[in-house]
């Protein structure tokens, strides 16, 4: 799981679902922004994508040659906590990146999020869109959705649910594991005695393709993650080791 001397200086992961229209230039975009910050590796992890998707990110590497970039397919949909998850597990570098698979993240912030990790400055950098290009509906229902998040777990995070985030490897592993974790991962970070660190980023209008989330489909589900966060909050195993011999 930790990188090797020789091994990637970070992992992308990015979660796709049907979103065939935008891989091309996803991969050319992350193509251009992240091989000169290299070495590091991409892996687009599909989550039972039902159109082209999965032939689309084939096709790309062969056509490039992409040795960087690695394409996980899941067996069937399974969400984007487990896509992410699938990704960080078979990663290599001591450093996590995402990046949302709908273009509208914006992979030039990346190089100066992971520099300050690198720093030491900080476990995490968590994204935060503070100029966002979506719907009236959707930002008030983020809005009001980071409200009760906060109010139930006790922390305070701005933006849980931006995709772009850079995170230590070893963060992620030892994080309790459930569906709608990829939108705790400051809470988690902080509570498994991390640093956070949020920083403002790009957010770009959905060129192509589909929202998946909606009113319908996230406020109970929130509701729900937001609860089971909360029974976490006491519940987990953190052993304060003095020293070791």
């Amino acid at each position: 799981m930790t990188g090797q001397p020789s091994g990637p200086r970070f992992s992308l992961v990015v979660p796709v679902f049907d979103e065939a229209d935008n891989v091309p230039a996803l991969l050319d975009e992350i193509a251009a922004v992240l091989r000169p910050h290299g070495p590091f590796e991409a892996l687009l992890v599909d989550d039972g994508s039902r159109d082209a998707s999965r032939e689309r990110m084939r096709a790309w590497k062969q056509q490039h040659g992409a040795d960087w970039l690695r394409i996980v397919c899941l067996q069937r949909n399974c969400g984007q906590s487990a896509a992410v998850l699938a990704g960080v597990e078979r990663a290599r570098g001591p450093i996590i990146a995402t990046l949302d698979g709908d273009l509208q993240n914006d992979p030039r912030d990346l190089p100066a999020m992971l520099q300050r990790v690198e720093a030491g400055e900080c476990d995490m950098v968590a994204g935060v869109r503070r100029r966002r290009h979506d719907t009236l509906v959707r930002r008030l229902s983020s809005k009001v959705g980071n409200g009760v998040r906060n109010w139930l777990t006790g922390d305070r995070v701005t933006d849980a649910a931006c995709g772009i985030k850079v995170i230590r490897c070893e963060y992620f592993v030892a994080a309790p594991r459930f569906a709608g974790m990829h939108r705790f991962m400051a809470t988690l970070v902080r509570w498994l005695g991390g640093r956070v660190v949020e920083v403002d980023v790009h957010h770009r209008p959905r060129a192509a393709g589909r929202t998946k989330y909606g009113i319908g489909n996230r406020a109970l589900r929130g509701l729900r993650d937001c609860l089971a966060v909360r029974w976490l909050r006491d519940r987990m195993l953190r052993p304060p080791v003095e020293e070791e011999f």
